[in-house]
């Protein structure tokens, strides 16, 4: 048990040093992301209102299907769901926010996905 919450602490180091440079906007939202060992979940948020203006997970009907949400496929379609969530409220820019986690594997998943589906970051 010591050893996960000296991970879960690395991890929160890093995100507070991660957040001091990024902030969203209304015209350009912070894309933050959350990954568990079932799920992914990605929100877009307006840190100057502090408002969430659109969010997805692999608990979406649209993206699961009923079929493990904490897999390659499920991180993609989180991605390209967001992506088409932004798109019709007319947003094309965010800022990319992993959230502590390393750049690869399902975050990547994530970020490729939604630039596959126009989202510029």
């Amino acid at each position: 048990m010591q050893r996960d919450t000296r991970k879960q602490e690395r991890r929160d180091k890093r995100r507070t040093r991660i957040r001091a440079r990024l902030a969203g906007t209304a015209a350009r939202p912070r894309l933050s992301v959350f990954k568990s060992l079932s799920h992914i979940y990605v929100q877009a948020i307006d840190d100057a209102q502090g408002a969430t203006l659109a969010q997805a997970s692999s608990l979406d009907k649209e993206c699961s299907g009923g079929k493990s949400g904490g897999n390659l496929a499920a991180a993609r379609a989180v991605g390209a769901l967001i992506a088409a969530r932004l798109k019709e409220k007319g947003l094309e820019e965010v800022v990319f926010d992993r959230g502590g986690y390393r750049y690869h594997g399902r975050i990547k998943a994530v970020a490729d996905a939604a630039r596959e589906k126009g989202l510029r970051f």
